[in-house]
């Protein structure tokens, strides 16, 4: 049988399970310089590497980019276009998933989980002692969501089983998210100002990056928790930084960062008030299986010339 060569960094065995003996594998290591592209008829853009257009023009035989996950920042869609490359990705099917993990950085820095396990783990936990780590009450707290999107109305609909107070902030008003979560609409800086605790639920765009820096951080509450489940560069890392470190906000959870992996001995890594997860947002099982089922579909479609099923039209 004559196998499709594909490109694919890092692909788990169940994924490669799923494309079975149709495929093969090409390694990824020296992209773009791999002479492995100019074969490739296919890429699964699997843990965001970049593929831009240099890239795209190293691969004539390309048909199709199919994007594990929602995000596309890390691929050039509009060069991938231009070339007549159909982009998918995975739309929908982690929204709930990232919005549960959302809810779990939020509750894990409100109360001191992490903090609180360490110590409960420690030689000085001896005796129970009612006045030590105090958290934030997140029932009846108000939470500004920042990209009121499929995840960021699945955050609301979380959040209002905590009895949450609902504001957001968006391009455009949602009358959805304001009808069904209560949510009322709010200037960025307002959202800043008001909340309790701010979850960041919103895509990386070029409006987008560096969204939270020095002069959102000063507007913020003191005792204010900020969430960020949308990507690293939304954040600025050194303001962050400076933010946690001189009481400017109370914490953070934070699940992608900029870069990602922060070095090893990266100032943020010495915080006890930042909780930082490894990029855990889309990762649960049945998730996860999801995703990779979708992969294959748009995979399938794009080689077949057919429209891709989950497609990225920008």
């Amino acid at each position: 049988m004559t196998q499709i060569p594909i490109m694919g960094d890092g692909l788990p065995q169940p994924l490669l399970e799923m494309l079975g003996a149709e495929f093969e594998v090409l390694p990824w290591e020296d992209a773009p310089d791999s002479p492995a592209l100019a074969r490739a008829e296919a890429i699964i853009a699997y843990g965001h590497p970049p593929v831009d257009g240099s890239l795209m023009d190293r691969a004539p035989q390309l048909k199709v980019i199919s994007n594990h996950g929602v995000g596309v920042d890390h691929i050039d869609v509009a060069a991938a276009l231009q070339r007549g490359i159909p982009v998918g990705n995975t739309p929908g099917c982690l929204d709930a998933a990232t919005a549960d993990m959302t809810m779990a950085l939020m509750l894990a820095t409100a109360r001191n989980v992490v903090v609180g396990d360490k110590y409960a783990r420690s030689p000085e936990f001896l005796h129970y002692d009612p006045a030590i780590l105090i958290g934030q009450e997140v029932t009846g707290s108000k939470l500004g969501i920042i990209g009121m999107g499929r995840i960021g109305k699945q955050v609301a609909k979380r959040a209002a089983g905590f009895d949450m107070k609902i504001t957001y902030h968006n391009r455009h008003r949602d009358s959805e998210a304001e009808r069904d979560y209560a949510a009322e609409y709010r200037s960025l800086n307002e959202l800043l100002a008001e909340s309790d605790f701010v979850a960041l639920n919103c895509p990386l765009t070029p409006e987008t990056t560096g969204l939270i820096s020095g002069p959102q951080f000063a507007i913020m509450k003191s005792s204010a928790i900020l969430i960020n489940m949308a990507r690293g560069p939304v954040v600025d890392p050194a303001a962050l930084f400076t933010a946690l470190s001189t009481g400017q906000i109370a914490a953070a959870g934070i699940d992608v960062t900029d870069p990602e992996p922060l070095p090893r001995g990266h100032e943020l890594l010495t915080l006890e008030n930042l909780i930082i997860t490894p990029h855990l947002g889309s990762a649960s099982n049945r998730t996860r299986e999801r995703m990779m089922r979708m992969t294959v579909e748009n995979l399938h479609a794009g080689l077949q010339g057919k429209p891709l099923p989950y497609s990225v039209d920008k």
